[in-house]
């Protein structure tokens, strides 16, 4: 999927929503554990739920390789699902791979080749050679982490160097010397505010697949606010408010519930920056 395409999508949608598939068989409605495939029955059903409300999801690969071979099996059975039957969606797996050249070379084979999703979220601690093995994919996009939501971010990413060049800068401004705004996106937790301005100072025409809206407390007004672009350049995550919004069986029923007051929110935002 290319930009244009992915922002067709958001102009069609009033949304700039992407639910993280981040599924776990102790969060899971109970009935479901009777199901053969119990990941992929949940999965399914949020899928069928909240497609209408969202242009993108995101499945965290630690949630279906703690369950081993039939994790990931369930992982592989959810990308083909969407591709099948939601080919307008944008997949991102979020792995955040990153290693020496022909490590990173084999993860690019992996999910580019073997699983074909569109993206994938990639660490740049070490530096270049790690990262292009990902660039070599047309039509693929790498996510690169920037300055993201956790409390430990602080403990790196915003350390400075003697110029008063912070971490999360350096990343921005030197990786955009190996891709453009058509194959590189950044990772930006939501809980970040304002920081978001100093992100588009550096980065201003790229996508930013923004976490932490909802569960982690991060304000979707607030990232519209200083993160937005003229053709959106957002990918708002959200993963716990919605897919795990009830235990019960109306689950599905309930995470599309929560999926549309978020798309509501995002046509609202929209609306505004337009104007």
């Amino acid at each position: 999927m290319n930009r244009q395409q992915l922002v067709e999508q958001i102009k069609q949608k009033q949304s700039f929503l992407c639910v993280g598939l981040d599924t776990d068989l102790k969060k899971i409605p109970q009935h479901l554990l009777q199901e053969e495939d119990p990941i992929f029955a949940f999965n399914k059903a949020i899928i069928d739920a909240t497609a209408p409300y969202c242009v993108s999801y995101k499945p965290n690969l630690a949630f279906y390789e703690a369950f081993g071979v039939k994790g990931l099996m369930a992982f592989e059975k959810t990308i083909k699902y969407l591709k099948q039957n939601y080919p307008q969606h944008f997949i991102i797996a979020d792995a955040k791979r990153g290693d020496i050249g022909n490590t990173s070379a084999m993860y690019a084979r992996t999910f580019f080749e073997e699983y074909d999703v569109d993206s994938l979220t990639v660490a740049p601690y070490m530096g270049e050679d790690s990262v292009t093995p990902f660039l070599g994919y047309e039509g693929k996009w790498v996510i690169l982490l920037a300055l993201t939501s956790n409390k430990g971010s602080h403990d790196f990413q915003l350390t400075e160097s003697p110029d008063g060049e912070r971490l999360f800068e350096k990343v921005l401004r030197r990786s955009q010397q190996w891709a453009n705004d058509e194959q590189m996106m950044y990772v930006v937790g939501a809980t970040q505010g304002q920081m978001f301005e100093d992100i588009r100072r550096l980065a201003p025409t790229h996508f930013l697949l923004v976490p932490g809206v909802g569960a982690q407390g991060g304000s979707l007004q607030e990232v519209c606010k200083y993160g937005m672009i003229k053709d959106c350049g957002l990918l708002v995550n959200s993963s716990r408010g919605i897919i795990y919004a009830s235990q019960g069986e109306d689950f599905a029923e309930v995470a599309a519930k929560k999926a549309h007051e978020l798309q509501q929110q995002m046509a609202q935002e929209l609306k505004y920056f337009k104007h």
